[in-house]
């Protein structure tokens, strides 16, 4: 038997015929689908100390339980003493079981703990299906201590689904749990 998560299983059996049913699609091939969940970590101020970028990819690296990746410059920016080839990041990419397992966790343990939380923009939308997401503090993962915290970093979430309007990747999203605002103007 293969392993499956709680949200894999839910998209399988109640998300799709949702779609379907909500947008008549033909085929199930036409439904829409998270493809990954990328998350990036700037952090501009490792020109200054080295160990700021190991700090942050120790702690990508617990969040997501996927080892991370140094993101490296391109050119040479004198302005922010920066010369190619310099870490200034870190990201890593989920795909499949791990993604599934992350995103339950960010909806059910860590967007529960952000302060004086009340939904996600719905404006956050690329015109390409994908939603953006920012977290301002690392310290909403139950992964993350608080004592070891050398500086609060925030962190960008990206959901890359295979549809390419934002109406069809905005209802899959919140059928998978995501919490979006309310209001109209948000």
């Amino acid at each position: 038997m293969i392993y499956q998560s709680k949200l894999q299983k839910l998209y399988k059996e109640k998300i799709v015929p949702i779609l379907i049913k909500k947008f008549e699609y033909r085929s199930v091939m036409e439904v829409p689908r998270l493809e990954k969940i990328v998350i990036h970590q700037g952090v501009g101020s490792s020109v200054f100390d080295k160990k700021i970028i190991d700090h942050s990819m120790n702690e990508i690296t617990s969040i997501t339980g996927q080892k991370a990746i140094f993101c490296y410059s391109k050119h040479d920016e004198s302005g922010f003493k920066l010369r190619k080839g310099m870490p200034i990041g870190v990201k890593v990419t989920l795909r499949r079981i791990k993604m599934y397992e992350f995103l339950e966790r960010l909806i059910v343990v860590s967007l529960p703990r952000v302060r004086d939380f009340n939904g996600m923009k719905k404006s956050s939308f690329d015109n390409y299906g994908n939603y953006n997401m920012g977290i301002i503090e690392q310290v909403i993962y139950p992964e993350i201590n608080i004592d070891k915290i050398k500086k609060n970093m925030g962190m960008n979430i990206t959901f890359v689904t295979s549809t390419k309007k934002n109406e069809e990747a905005k209802s899959l999203l919140s059928l998978f749990g995501i919490p979006f605002k309310k209001n109209k103007n948000g």
